[in-house]
């Protein structure tokens, strides 16, 4: 159960362990408060009872005090057949229509509190009441407490994954820079021994490889060196160079693994960085390889839209469990044994920031596959 937590999720449990302390303690507190205002209530029952009854003047005094000191907890009195008699501490004067605004709240106090029945008066006479403004307030200081802490909590997630993505940005940057520096190098150093190899007439086709593995290797400090700079898009054929794409990896692929490339249209233009997108490719591909145990299929599926251009690489390889799917795209993270699992983050960051597109894992089945799906807009 552990591995399924992070940080985020134990922030979010502490935040809804306060805020349901809180509820509980605030629900005790209006509960007591509840239980004295109903006990004011029966008071000023009293107290008007005496008023109307009682003839002897300290009895009337006290009771005039206790019924003039409710200034919070609204009173309604009706006769037995619902007229309204009197009203206390509801305020009208903001009202176009009293009588409707005080039936109003008639309605609601009937639906809140049983009445209290006294025979002051003619007869029967029926005392309904609400809750005082301190009442209400403490009801709903809960809710206004969950709101505020969410919104907290929302604040603080977006300000620490926002350090958290640029203090990502800037270690892509630094490695790959790094990278392409340290390779420079012994590139210039391989690529003088090739030509002193050509003088030498040494084996002429071991001598061509040599120098196709030599510009590859050029080509891939030439996209590190890119990496955390805005690349120049160009207009561009997709289908030729994931043609050129399948044939270079095919080469390098299990005998057993099959690399088809499919699209409905020859030519499809793409504005791209032809370089760092090879690269997107060749990350996929490589990942679907690393899926299978030496044998299978890759399919690469362009489907153009008059909006967009959708590049589907399909594997039929051992899948990603669906708790890994959104954890895959993650720095750092990965499932083999080697490599630095930078491979995807930095794939999905090329499609996103430099080409403003999409990259997502749209079906992964474990034990049938996994599709990844490009998106790129016109």
């Amino acid at each position: 159960m552990g591995q399924y937590l992070n940080w985020k999720t134990y922030l979010v449990i502490i935040a809804l362990f306060i805020v349901g302390a809180s509820l509980f303690y605030t629900s005790q507190l209006a509960q007591k408060l509840a239980i004295e205002e109903k006990k004011k209530v029966l008071q000023l029952v009293d107290g008007i009872k005496t008023i109307d009854k009682s003839v002897n003047g300290q009895e009337i005094a006290f009771a005039s005090t206790v019924v003039t000191q409710n200034t919070t907890i609204p009173l309604i009195i009706t006769d037995e057949n619902g007229v309204i008699l009197n009203f206390i501490n509801i305020d009208t004067t903001q009202s176009g229509n009293p009588t409707r605004l005080v039936q109003e709240k008639l309605a609601v106090y009937r639906a809140d509190h049983a009445p209290i029945i006294s025979d002051f008066g003619n007869g029967k006479s029926y005392v309904y009441y609400g809750e005082s403004y301190l009442l209400t307030q403490l009801r709903y200081f809960p809710y206004v407490q969950l709101a505020i802490i969410l919104l907290f909590l929302f604040v603080l997630l977006v300000a620490i994954s926002s350090a958290h993505r640029s203090i990502q940005n800037q270690v892509w940057v630094g490695l790959s820079k790094e990278t392409a520096h340290q390779l420079g190098t012994p590139l210039s150093s391989i690529e003088a021994w090739l030509e002193l190899l050509k003088e030498h007439e040494v084996n002429d086709e071991a001598v061509l490889e040599m120098g196709k593995d030599l510009d590859r290797l050029k080509l891939v400090a030439d996209r590190f060196s890119k990496v955390g700079s805005a690349p120049q898009l160009e207009e561009e054929n997709i289908v030729p160079r994931l043609d050129s794409m399948v044939n270079y990896m095919q080469k390098r692929a299990p005998h057993k693994v099959k690399i088809t490339l499919y699209s409905a249209e020859s030519d499809v233009p793409v504005y791209m960085s032809g370089p760092l997108f090879d690269w997107v490719i060749e990350n996929l591909i490589r990942n679907a390889l690393d899926a299978m145990a030496g044998k299978g299929t890759i399919d690469i599926t362009v489907t153009n839209t008059p909006q967009q251009v959708w590049v589907d690489i399909q594997d039929n390889g051992k899948g990603i469990p669906r708790h890994q799917v959104k954890k895959i795209f993650n720095p750092g993270f990965t499932t083999k044994k080697r490599g630095w699992g930078l491979g995807l983050s930095l794939s999905r960051r090329i499609i996103e920031k430099y080409h403003h597109g999409s990259l997502f894992v749209k079906h992964s089945e474990p034990g049938k596959g996994t599709t990844f799906r490009i998106i790129l807009r016109r």
